[in-house]
């Protein structure tokens, strides 16, 4: 069915770097991308392949990062064209150096989540507003003095 709604998978990794919350994302390759905000690394899954799998094969694929633990973080849908993005969140790993592994990709890095806000593509926006809520729910609370 030509309108049936794209299924793609990525990751949202993070870290913490001088108390700044980083995120990876990459930049799609090619001229007429020059301008093309930023994403998650994503893509289809293969034939069979689960949607976590599929999340974890791009992020490699795009980044050359393998990631560790990962929750689902929910989807969302773009506004301009038929795809769904799948996103799992977690920790990157500690010893992660992201670089350009695959063709799609010209720039794979960590971003500052204040910077990120405004680079990624406007429809993968609410996966940030949602880590930074799974941050707060998931993460230790300090006592206040």
């Amino acid at each position: 069915m030509e309108d049936q709604v794209k299924q793609t998978a990525g990751t949202l990794l993070y870290r913490f770097k001088r108390k700044h919350l980083e995120v990876l994302l990459v930049h799609p390759s090619g001229n007429y991308n020059k301008k093309s905000p930023w994403s998650i690394p994503k893509g289809l899954p293969d034939e069979g392949e689960e949607l976590e799998e599929a999340a974890r094969r791009e992020t490699e694929e795009e980044t050359g990062v393998t990631p560790g633990d990962l929750e689902a973080l929910g989807y969302v849908e773009y506004t301009k064209s038929r795809k769904r993005v799948h996103c799992f969140v977690g920790p990157s790993p500690d010893d992660a150096d992201p670089s350009c592994t695959s063709w799609e990709v010209d720039r794979a890095e960590f971003v500052v989540i204040e910077d990120a806000k405004k680079i990624i593509h406007p429809d993968q926006f609410p996966l940030l507003k949602r880590l930074e809520d799974w941050l707060n729910d998931e993460r230790p609370r300090k006592s206040k003095k």
